[in-house]
């Protein structure tokens, strides 16, 4: 991978400064700082990140996105922290979720009993739906 630029200061003014565990290793003429040529991640997709905050402000737990998504738990979890996502707590509700494909969908939404006293969101997930659903909790 090319260099482009110092991540300390920004100059384009480096020059090669030796080999350290075999990653060439650079230093920056301008604010003499060392620096290594940038490990390549694996980026996941941005669908999967705001898919993943969607379902955790919908009060799904990091393990069951997890579980949905295919996506770490503790990568969630980060990004939790870094958008710094707050999700309000009522008690009141207790959210349920199932995945459906599009023919078990309308199913679930031609019987009436399933539409009385809760409140749905329903999210794409690939080719299913996520179906949530907030019911009160029964005192």
């Amino acid at each position: 991978m090319k260099i482009q630029t110092c991540p300390n200061c920004g100059s384009n003014r480096y020059i090669k400064s030796g080999v350290v565990n075999n990653r060439q290793r650079y230093r920056c003429k301008s604010c003499d700082y060392y620096f290594s040529v940038n490990k390549i991640g694996k980026k996941i997709d941005d669908y999967y990140v705001n898919k993943a905050l969607q379902l955790y402000l919908e009060g799904l737990t990091y393990r069951e996105i997890e579980r949905i998504l295919g996506v770490s738990h503790v990568s969630i979890m980060n990004w939790v922290k870094k958008y710094n996502i707050k999700r309000p707590y009522n008690y009141d509700y207790h959210p349920t979720y199932k995945i459906l494909n599009g023919s078990e969908l309308s199913k679930y939404f031609q019987d009436l009993d399933n539409l009385s006293g809760a409140g749905f969101v329903v999210t794409e997930l690939g080719d299913k739906f996520m179906l949530i659903k907030w019911e009160r909790f029964r005192k």
